[in-house]
């Protein structure tokens, strides 16, 4: 048997086109490796965000029901001992978890900020049967520019995150 070019090629091609598919076999999986794991982070990223909004979304609402919830206990007064106050402080409660919750996924200056604002609810609450109306509402403006600030918040990690 002659050693022909054409018997040289082949050998040639039959040892090294095998190594060619497996090391192309090689690049795909570790490109379907990159591919899965930039998947990962996109669904985690975006499950964050959700819950992230979700609980905005929720403490938004537990703002005003407290500030309904004030104005309700504020009107009630000292003449009937009814559930306003328990309502009321459910709803200051509520809002203070909420507010921990978001405050935990973000920088200390913003839970410094949530927790002020809280606190500035729970001393309210504790004053609103013996203020006046004008009162309560003025107490509630001066906190609005913190509530201003946490929604502010909301709104920019909701940007961020898309």
């Amino acid at each position: 048997m002659t050693d022909t070019p054409e018997s040289r090629t082949r050998a040639v091609l039959l040892g090294y086109f095998p190594m060619f598919i497996a090391t192309l076999s090689l690049v795909t999986s570790i490109y379907n490796g990159y591919l899965n794991s930039k998947f990962v982070d996109l669904v985690q990223n975006n499950v964050g965000r959700v819950e992230y909004m979700k609980s905005c979304r929720e403490i938004i609402e537990a703002y005003f029901q407290v500030k309904v919830r004030l104005r309700v206990l504020n009107a009630a007064s000292d003449r009937t001992p009814g559930g306003e106050q328990t309502e009321a402080a459910t709803a200051v409660a509520k809002f203070a978890a909420l507010g921990t919750y978001l405050a935990n996924l973000r920088d200390e200056a913003i839970r410094a900020r949530y927790t002020k604002l809280s606190q500035e609810l729970e001393k309210i609450l504790a004053e609103a049967r013996r203020i006046s109306p004008d009162e309560l509402t003025k107490r509630l403006n001066a906190i609005e520019p913190l509530f201003a600030e946490m929604n502010d918040d909301c709104v920019k990690s909701a940007k961020v995150a898309k």
